[in-house]
């Protein structure tokens, strides 16, 4: 596609950026619909960030961007309106550039996150319980995803302290818990009950796990039979704590999912149209490859 072609363009900014495969999600999407569209990367960190919003928000052809790590709460002050999700969850990750030239921050997490979950919540359960490791961003849109569906959570971190606060802040209501990271390393005796008519989840929401990163130390004696092990690292897509969970009988969720699910929100944000799921496979293998 040749820069004269492009009619509109947009980016996912970050720091670090290379890693991202959201412009090959996007651009698949823009070429499968014909779309004359860019959809590229580029590094910003939190102190370049008020100066990248500046010059952007002048451009009538920049569609807008896509937020991730360091600046998912820092660029919230530097837009005119706030998605009342997104504002709830206090973490932007899509910016939409209107034709007055007005930025609006969405919080399109919460939906990728619970996208391959929505088959489960069609029936009634007797209980509903979600053990969550990590107190960042995408923890935070989890925890506000899984509150609104009845969950008790527990929300594992280095600091406990944080974690008890988002959970006052995202969750005020419920029996939740906030304990130290620690506590799923070691391997418990636990006698679980009769878990029929329950809906267990344990999600990794955290770094850990991603290349470069260390490995997520988590003992699964401590997930109830049937449990559903989600983890939203990409990179590896097949990490210790999926083969793990896996080895130890449980379903699992992988990163891809979270990750097309919301690009597909924000997609529709972006560009106006629809994303072609009826591609998603294709797509898969594109991202494995």
């Amino acid at each position: 596609m040749t820069k004269q072609a492009v009619m509109r363009h947009a980016q996912v900014i970050g720091d670090p950026i290379a890693h991202s495969k959201s412009p090959a999600i996007h651009n698949f999407w823009l070429e499968k619909l014909a779309i004359a569209a860019e959809y590229t990367r580029k590094q910003v960190t939190e102190a370049q960030l008020v100066d990248y919003i500046a010059s952007r928000r002048a451009d009538p052809c920049w569609a807008g961007c896509n937020v991730t790590m360091p600046n998912k709460q820092a660029v919230m002050p530097l837009l005119d309106r706030l998605d009342p999700l997104a504002e709830r969850i206090g973490a932007v990750n899509t910016v939409v550039r209107g034709e007055d030239g007005r930025l609006t921050g969405h919080n399109t997490d919460v939906g990728g996150f619970l996208e391959p979950l929505a088959p489960l919540f069609q029936g009634d359960h007797l209980f509903r319980m979600a053990r969550i490791i990590g107190t960042g961003g995408a923890a935070r849109a989890i925890i506000a995803a899984l509150a609104d569906k009845g969950f008790v959570l527990v929300v594992a971190g280095r600091d406990p302290d944080k974690a008890r606060a988002l959970l006052a802040e995202l969750a005020p209501n419920g029996d939740h818990h906030a304990i130290h990271l620690s506590h799923f390393a070691q391997p418990t005796d636990f006698a679980f009950d009769d878990r029929e008519g329950c809906l267990d989840l344990v999600i990794n929401a955290s770094p850990l796990g991603m290349t470069g990163h260390p490995d997520l130390a988590f003992d699964w004696s401590h997930a109830p039979p049937g449990s559903i092990a989600y983890d939203i690292v990409t990179d590896p897509l097949e990490t210790r704590f999926l083969a793990e969970a896996r080895a130890a009988g449980h379903r699992v969720i992988d990163g891809h999912a979270m990750l097309i699910g919301q690009a597909a929100e924000a997609f529709s944000l972006l560009f106006g149209h629809q994303a072609p799921r009826e591609h998603d496979a294709e797509l898969r293998e594109l991202l494995s490859s």
